[in-house]
Order: C-alpha cells, then sequence, then structure tokens
C-alpha cells in the first residue's frame, strides 16, 4: 500500500485481515519509524493498534519487493509523482486515490496510461469510511478493470466476508463516480450547514447523481455506474453528515466560516477542494454541464458567496427530469 493515511493504513489491515503479506509505505522516513514503534497510525487512525505481521516501511524498494499487487493510497493530486518514481516493471497496480489532476485533468488511470503503459491498472471505489474498513465492520466496494485477471487478484488478495468486492468493466464510471460524489458532498455540506432543510439536501444529492451520469457518458463510461457503489452509493455516504471532510467543510461554508479558516484545522486532504474546478473544467471539454459542481467551484475560490450559489442554482430555467 503506497500511501500511509487513514485510507491506506485500514486497506493494509484489510489486506492483512484476508492473510496476505501487506506492506504499508510511508513517503516520510520519520512518519514510517513512528508507526512501527507505535504499531498504530496515531495522526490518521487513532487508537485502532495495527497487526503485527503488518510491514511498515519509507523505502520504495522494500515496499514493491515481491509484491503481487499494488495499491496506490495517495491523494489524486499526487499520484503523478509517486507514480514517476516508480520502476518500469511492476506488478498490477489499483489505484484507491479520487479526483482529477489540476492542470492535466486527467483521471487517475489516465495517468498511469501515460507514465506506465502496458501495466495492468485498476481503480478501487465505493462507499467506505476508512475507520470503519479498519475496525472490519462489514462494507462494500468496486473494483474496476477492463483487465479480468486484475479483477480476480484484488478479490483474492483483499476480499473477506466483511469486506465484499464486486467486480465492474466500467474504470471510467468508477472514476467520474469517484470524483464526482466529493464535489456534490461539499455543496450538500453547504445545504446543511445554511439550514436549508432535508428536502433540498435529497433534491441537491438526486440532481448531483445527474451530473456525474452525463459526464460519465461524455467520457465514455456507463449510466447504470452512477447509481451503483461508486456513483450513488459512495456519494450517499460522503454526504451522509460530518463524518467526511467534504460534506463538514460544506457545512462549515454554509455556516459562514472562511475556506483559509475551515482549511487551517484540517491534517487530512479534502479531495474535493482542488477536484472541483479540474473536473468543471474536464466537463467543458466534453461538452457537458455541471451547475451544482460549477457553483461549489465557484464558492471554493470566492468568485461567489453562498447566498448567491444557492439563488443561482434556484434560478435556472425549468426543464424536465
Amino acid at each position: 500500500m503506497l500511501g500511509a493515511g487513514a485510507w491506506g493504513t485500514a486497506l493494509a489491515m484489510q489486506a492483512t485481515r484476508a492473510g496476505c503479506l501487506a506492506t504499508l509505505w510511508a513517503r516520510d522516513a520519520a512518519r514510517a519509524d513512528a508507526i512501527c514503534r507505535a504499531h498504530a497510525n496515531e495522526r490518521y487512525l487513532p487508537g485502532v493498534a495495527l497487526p503485527m505481521t503488518l510491514g511498515v516501511t519509507a523505502s520504495l524498494a522494500e515496499a514493491l519487493c515481491g509484491a503481487g499487487l499494488v495499491l496506490l493510497v495517495v491523494p489524486a493530486q499526487h499520484l503523478r509523482t509517486v507514480v514517476a518514481a516508480l520502476p518500469e516493471r511492476l506488478p498490477p497496480l489499483l489505484v484507491c486515490a479520487k479526483g482529477v489532476e489540476q492542470g492535466s485533468l486527467a483521471l487517475p488511470l489516465e495517468i498511469l496510461a501515460e507514465l506506465r503503459p502496458g501495466v495492468p491498472a485498476g481503480v478501487l471505489s465505493g462507499p467506505n469510511f476508512a475507520h470503519e474498513v479498519a475496525a472490519g465492520l462489514p462494507a462494500a466496494a468496486v473494483v474496476a478493470s477492463t483487465d479480468p485477471h486484475l479483477r480476480e487478484v484484488a478479490d483474492r488478495l483483499l476480499a473477506t466476508p466483511a469486506f465484499r468486492l464486486y467486480g465492474s468493466e466500467d474504470p471510467v464510471g468508477v472514476q467520474v463516480g469517484g470524483a464526482a460524489k466529493n464535489v456534490i458532498a461539499i455543496a450538500a455540506g453547504v445545504v446543511t450547514g445554511a439550514g436549508l432543510g432535508e428536502n433540498a439536501r435529497a433534491a441537491l444529492i438526486t440532481r448531483g447523481v445527474a451530473e456525474l451520469s452525463r459526464l460519465t457518458l461524455a467520457l465514455g463510461g456507463r449510466a447504470e455506474t452512477a447509481a451503483g457503489l461508486s456513483g450513488l452509493g459512495d456519494l450517499m455516504l460522503t454526504a451522509a453528515g460530518p463524518g467526511s471532510r467534504n460534506t463538514s467543510l460544506g457545512m462549515a461554508l454554509g455556516q459562514g466560516r472562511s475556506m483559509a479558516e475551515v482549511l487551517a484545522g484540517r491534517s487530512g486532504v479534502t479531495e474535493g477542494v482542488a477536484t472541483a474546478p479540474a473536473l468543471l473544467a474536464r466537463a467543458a471539454q466534453a461538452g457537458v454541464e455541471l451547475p451544482i459542481c460549477a457553483a461549489v467551484a465557484a464558492l471554493l475560490e470566492g468568485r461567489m458567496t453562498v447566498p448567491q450559489a444557492i439563488a443561482q442554482l434556484l434560478a435556472r430555467p425549468r426543464r424536465g427530469e
């Protein structure tokens, strides 16, 4: 597992639970040493004891030695840097990051295809809170790849009765769902923070699913993927309440706090902040309109206030569903 945040640590625990010898890679040597000494990742999963068999290292060579599958669990905006540092010959790669890269506007698997062409690759996504997976609570996720062997390998190495994996042949749809849900969850948080009620939040989430479905189709994915675990399922979890970084950020903005104030008190990455403008630009390239995501991007960039964003969405021309 390349990436020692909450999700990387939880997936390393899950792999161990599934009977694998797993190694967790941390970019910072001091962080790796602290995790080893404490047998815990106190910064991201406080109070959770790690399996004694779990290896932790800051050496990429050590982490990759003998690996049958590599999980890339770094933030989407850092994925390119990590992949570029990997050797040319690699085992299958499974991306566990969600987002659209700023600048290139590439989805995660497009970055892998550019930097390591020919290496089997897929994406893991779904409605998963890291602390619940770490605790072994029941969960499900999707492994999407055009390579059936990779889907089988991922299932064999990661799945347990309490962590059910479903295969998908639509990696585009799964990646779009994972990226868009973070942006829409910020909007749902704004609705909650501003006290607009559950009717408004339900309507926004539903229209958000319509947006990610339109973009999925435009990029070559399948509309039905938007209604699955990596689309609607992940959005339901992420927008459920303050346990989500994206929703809690939106709630704070809806309550009138500034972006600088909210981000100053955070240690984890709120993926929707970087993803919103990149997702919007990628959609514009495809000729797809995303009004909710556009409002979020304007709000995050300070080009619009919360009341203005709400008024703009409500003033849109009436149309059939």
